[in-house]
Parts: structure tokens; sequence; C-alpha cells
């Protein structure tokens, strides 16, 4: 059922956030909701997929600060990151592992 999986996704991703917090590092929310018209529109624009787990609530884009609050966009801040999201949960996938980077996506896949 999607509604348990997007509690899942959730706890994961305050999990995610106290890892970060834990690790010296801050983070503020980008984009968690999408909707479907939006994610069409970033396809067309080449910034996004039409099929985009934000839509389903299952995709958050987290932005990483360092300690003095310096806005970190490097795949190599990120990963331990993602590596950590990655143990919360088998269908759990990030953003730099994908073909065309995006380092601050982190998702579930659907169940």
């Amino acid at each position: 059922m999607l509604s348990q999986q997007q509690a899942i996704f959730a706890k994961n991703v305050a999990q995610l956030i106290l890892f970060i917090e834990a690790s010296g590092m801050h983070c503020t929310f980008g984009e968690v909701y999408r909707t479907p018209e939006q994610a069409a529109l970033y396809a067309k624009q080449g910034k996004g997929i039409k099929k985009s787990l934000h839509c389903s609530r299952l995709a958050v884009d987290l932005n990483l600060f360092d300690s003095t609050f310096t806005y970190r966009t490097d795949v190599a801040f990120y990963k331990p990151v993602a590596d950590y999201w990655k143990t919360l949960h088998v269908q759990n996938r990030a953003g730099i592992d994908f073909p065309k980077v995006d380092s601050n996506h982190f998702e579930m896949r659907l169940s």
C-alpha cells in the first residue's frame, strides 16, 4: 500500500536528517512533492522525468551545507550521506548513482 511505503520513506528521511546533523553538516529541503504537471514540464525541459517519485511522495531533494553553513554541491560531499541513505531500506536510491548525477536527490522505489 502506497501510504505505508510513504510512511517508511518519511521515517527514513527523518533518520537521514539526524545523520546529516550528527555528521556536522546541515540541510534544508529542496523539492519534496511535485505535481504530475510539474514533472511533465521538467521532463520537457530536460530537468527531470515524467514519472518522478516526487509525484508519489517518495523522493526528496536535500540541500547540504558544511559546518560553516556553506552550500555544497560536490558529489564527494554527498557520498557519505547517500551511502547511509541506502542502508536504511533496500529500495532506497540516491541521485549520485544516477547516469545523470543528481547529488541532492534521495528516493525510495515503488514496491
